[in-house]
């Protein structure tokens, strides 16, 4: 298991990483694209929230910087995991100026590789909004099944709006990335 991949690094969170992440923030439907549009927060509130990430242990749940050339270029998060059951999510965000170079696949394919092959996860479940066709089309490029669609389920720019339910289950990932041998 390696968190470096052809292009990408992952890597923890770091205390000056606020200002990428501020950046990142600046675009609604970048924010909408990712999860929901939250208020503006001060420089002061990204240097506190980047220190809480840098030092936090959510164990199985975290977050990660994407990172390019050494450049920030998005983060990654793992989350609803379900010790029980075996599943989990995730969530990705590529910052506007990096989008559309493969890194999301990349980085991605590093976390399942870890949670199915190191935590013993047996599925990840994921929810992306209808409209948001990059993101499908990315989960579908990475063997991701379409399991529903929650009709008129979230909430914003004045309307209710559907979302599409995805899953992939650590044998369908292995397939595809054939987990590496332990030297």
């Amino acid at each position: 298991m390696s968190w470096v991949g052809e292009r990408v690094r992952l890597r923890g969170v770091e205390p000056e990483d606020w200002r990428a992440f501020m950046r990142f923030d600046e675009h609604v439907s970048d924010m909408r694209d990712g999860d929901l549009v939250h208020p503006p927060r001060s420089a002061a509130g990204y240097r506190a929230w980047a220190e809480q990430e840098a030092v936090r242990d959510g164990g199985d749940e975290f977050r990660l910087a994407v990172e390019v050339g050494g450049e920030l270029v998005g983060s990654l998060s793992a989350f609803g995991v379900d010790a029980r059951a075996g599943r989990f999510g995730y969530g990705i965000g590529i910052g506007r100026e990096h989008q559309r170079r493969g890194y999301a696949a990349e980085a991605v394919v590093l976390l399942l590789g870890f949670m199915f092959g190191e935590r013993r996860m047996h599925k990840c479940e994921v929810s992306v909004h209808a409209f948001n066709e990059a993101s499908i089309a990315l989960h579908e490029k990475l063997g991701f099944r379409r399991e529903g669609v929650l009709r008129d389920h979230e909430f914003f720019a004045g309307r209710h709006h559907d979302v599409v339910l995805f899953g992939l289950t650590a044998a369908e990932f292995a397939t595809r990335h054939p987990f590496r041998p332990v030297r």
